[in-house]
């Protein structure tokens, strides 16, 4: 062998060499179902590509379809799974001219059929295959400025040439399926497998049926989501899948396979098919694992989403295979190494300058106490010093035994490093060099984009909370709690509200809604809406007005998007309701005997989708104990259940809960919730007020004699609720100058009112202007007015005016002795 591979050696550089030592090795592995993968990843550790891939002519020869991959996630590139063989894509150039084809960005930028807006410059190389399989294409992706140098170029040739595997799931020239390899119909569930891949599973060939069913019952159940998500045509995506699961044996443990695979397009009548291969994974050989791992730890960062979970795909991915003591990541901020994950977590395991500058959960350390880490940061390559080589403090005792430091570069900037140490000497071998070259690269792009991610969400969730109520009002008789569960993931805004609303006379208003989508507009359009019912709701309109006002405003702001929303008035003296729907769901009523019912009654459309729409009020009873929800179809409609029988099941739920602790149902609905969507909860358990105001009312006509009515009908009232003569002096100089003021400065009808709560008297005047008095800065002797204010003031312990609908309310509280 080392004869075949030597000679001409000296016009060869050395990576072409190895290359050919490594392709050589896997020459006597034809049948091997893993052999394609692995000489795909000599192109990423030979020719520096972070993606190689090879497509085939699918059924029909119309399409090249990705039967095989390697390296990094190839949407990252924006590459597709299939590419039309008459098209101008490289993959078919490169067959259809039999060369290669090596493009570089601007080329790439030019070629529509090449990619998909992908976020990265690369290079692409494009080189048909030559061995003995049906015609194929070798494509393979660098991220070198320079693109494919010439060595690596030699080396892309040698792979190319050595693609001489069937695809997995191809047959023999006899017909029959290779003995790994496997077959799935994805419209009728028929699978035809390999002898091999019974013989796994334990079956007998007279003994399997055809079915992927009778596989699947043979697999351990706790793997079954995931062998479903392939099996399954709607979850399946065009290209290769790759996962382990377990099968049940006879005696003993279950036995771990491989499934790997890919989607074969349909077509022309032709049904869509899954082919691949299964593996007994024990099998697979050992020294391939490092390219395997940074696959691994490539998939992991494609899927992480935050800058712990980044850092936790990487310790994951090097420290048990590195056997390292420690390891530690941390982001580049300013001059500060801010640790973002330590493993193992504990403060002993760490040098004594990082426990000094312990903050909270993890430890933030100043780059200028580490020299030899800010140079290698400044360099920006990977550096490994074994044992005994003279550090700073704060570096020498993370490794005693031997440090490797992983400057973890982004986009325009280094944004971490990545510290890994031993406590006994380790030798450095060029496979771990690579190994962590490679993983450097890899997890520094993914923790720039997870930091940008987390920033994102948490403006995102500030902008959710801002738009939600920091916190419910207290009620007189009565208690509210509320919840709110986003399910979206990523950067989506749910548009789910809620909002509790106090009014004027022990009246408040509960207000539970959903825009209609999930994004920054709908939740923009949900804090509107939410302002708009409150400021309609305290100008003091019955229910059907303030939806009507709130639906006309959504109508008057030209959006595409509708709102549903449930508005119920409750008077919490009376301890009756109204309610008003629009496109909602109805409340649900939990009576004090643990009956719950769900009213039936007539309700609007959704808001925003009809100008002249009708909002009927429909009545409610609420006896004290009585348990009023409101919550939004996230709760309550699911893909197993339709709404109807979502709503019997949270009436249920409601019934068997213990009131007393509204905060615990509330818990307790939202957690047997089957929930695929945002969820928004209001509860509110009315108990009775237990001192109910005394009130009385007088409508004061414009007559000369008005304010002298006005006063006797003061007194008459204090009289009958037995309020001293002594302290009525200074109720009835307040009733007298605000009815003088309302008449006098005003128009249209006006309103007394008089309410009294323990020793506590409310005068209220209504009239129909907006007009808000003003107090007078100061008065001269010769004014004629404007003393009348400031005597209210003088009489009462607060005063003020609020918005009622058409016009004004203002009010006066004064203390009532004995």
């Amino acid at each position: 062998m080392a004869d075949v591979v030597s000679e001409g050696a000296a016009g060869r550089g050395t990576r072409t060499l190895r290359a050919e030592i490594a392709l050589a090795s896997l020459r006597d592995e034809q049948d091997s179902p893993e052999r394609l993968r692995r000489v795909l990843e000599q192109a990423l550790v030979f020719a520096r590509a972070t993606f190689a891939a090879v497509y085939t002519p699918g059924e029909g020869g119309d399409q090249l379809c990705l039967v095989e991959s390697a390296g990094v996630p190839r949407r990252l590139y924006g590459l597709r799974d299939t590419y039309a063989r008459s098209g101008r894509s490289p993959a078919a150039d490169a067959l259809r001219d039999a060369r290669p084809v090596w493009l570089g960005p601007e080329e790439l930028a030019a070629c529509a059929e090449s990619r998909r807006a992908p976020a990265r410059e690369f290079h692409l190389a494009a080189l048909p295959t030559h061995g003995d399989a049906p015609a194929a294409c070798l494509l393979a992706v660098s991220e070198d400025p320079a693109g494919f140098d010439t060595d690596g170029r030699k080396c892309l040739e040698l792979i190319a040439d050595a693609v001489d595997v069937p695809a997995p799931g191809e047959r023999t020239e006899g017909g029959e399926l290779s003995a790994g390899a496997f077959s799935l119909a994805m419209d009728t569930g028929r699978v035809e497998v390999g002898g091999e891949i019974l013989e796994l599973f334990g079956i007998g060939p007279d003994e399997f049926d055809g079915k992927v069913e009778t596989l699947l019952a043979l697999t351990v159940p706790e793997d079954l989501p995931s062998l479903m998500s392939v099996v399954e045509a709607d979850h399946m995506s065009i290209g290769e899948r790759e996962l382990e699961f377990r099968v049940l044996q006879p005696t003993g443990p279950p036995r771990w396979l491989r499934l790997r695979g890919h989607l074969l397009p349909g077509g022309d009548g032709r049904p869509a098919r899954l082919v691949g291969t299964v593996a007994d994974a024990s099998t697979l050989r050992s020294d391939v694992t490092d390219v395997a791992r940074v696959q691994r730890l490539a998939a992991a960062l494609a899927i992480a989403g935050t800058v712990r979970d980044v850092s936790q795909a990487v310790v994951s991915a090097l420290r048990g295979p590195l056997r390292a003591d420690r390891i530690a990541l941390a982001e580049l901020e300013g001059d500060r190494l801010v640790v973002t994950v330590l493993d193992p977590p504990e403060p002993e395991f760490w040098p004594e300058l990082w426990r000094a500058e312990w903050r909270s959960e993890w430890p933030d350390a100043p780059v200028r106490s580490m020299p030899t880490l800010a140079a290698a940061l400044r360099e920006g390559r990977a550096q490994i010093w074994p044992a005994g080589t003279a550090l700073e403090p704060a570096l020498a005792e993370v490794g005693p035994g031997g440090l490797a430091v992983l400057p973890l570069p982004g986009v325009g900037r280094m944004a971490g490093a990545c510290l890994i140490g031993w406590d006994t000497p380790h030798d450095f071998g060029p496979d771990e060099r690579a190994l962590l070259t490679a993983s450097a690269g890899l997890a520094g792009q993914a923790l720039m984009r997870a930091h940008a991610f987390d920033a994102e969400h948490e403006l995102v969730g500030m902008l959710q909370r801002q738009l939600l109520p920091r916190r419910l009002p207290k009620l007189p008789g009565a208690v509210a709690v509320a919840r709110y569960l986003p399910s979206t993931a990523g950067l989506e805004l749910g548009g789910d509200w809620y909002d509790v609303i106090p009014l004027p006379d022990n009246h408040v208003a509960l207000v539970i809604g959903d825009v209609q989508g999930h994004s920054a507009g709908a939740a923009t359009l949900m804090g509107q809406m939410r302002t708009a019912l409150r400021a309609y709701a305290v100008e003091g309109h019955p229910p059907d007005v303030v939806v009507s006002h709130a639906n006309r405003l959504l109508m008057d702001m030209e959006t595409d998007l509708f709102a549903t929303c449930a508005y119920v008035d409750v008077d919490l003296e009376e301890g009756s309701a109204w309610y008003v729907r629009a496109g909602h769901l109805p409340p649900v009523l939990r009576h004090p005997d643990g009956g719950t019912e769900i009213p039936e009654a007539d309700g609007g459309p959704p808001l925003g989708v009809v100008r002249q729409a009708d909002f009927p009020m429909s009545p409610l009873r609420l006896p004290p104990g009585t348990v009023l929800a409101l919550t939004t179809d996230g709760l309550v409609e699911s893909h197993e259940a339709d709404i109807d029988e979502g709503m019997d099941r949270f009436a249920h739920e409601l019934a068997v809960s213990d009131p007393a602790h509204l905060g615990l149902v509330a818990d307790a609905l939202l957690g047997n919730a089957r929930r695929s969507d945002d969820v928004a909860l209001l509860l509110l358990r009315y108990d009775g007020m237990a001192v109910r105001p005394q009130r009385e009312g007088w409508t004061v006509w414009r007559v000369p004699q008005a304010v002298g009515q006005a006063r006797r009908f003061t007194r008459r009232t204090l009289r009958s609720w037995g309020v001293p003569a002594d302290a009525m002096d200074a109720v009835l100089l307040v009733v007298s100058e605000l009815v003088t003021n309302a008449l006098v400065h005003t128009d249209g009808r006006v309103r007394l009112d008089l309410m009294r709560i323990n020793h506590r008297l409310r005068v209220a005047v209504a009239d129909s202007s907006a007009r808000t008095p003003v107090k007078p800065t100061s008065i001269g002797w010769e004014a004629t007015g404007g003393r009348g204010i400031l005597l209210v003031e003088a009489m009462s312990t607060t005063w003020g005016t609020v918005p009622v609908s058409g016009g004004k309310q203002v009010w006066s509280e004064i203390p009532l002795e004995g």
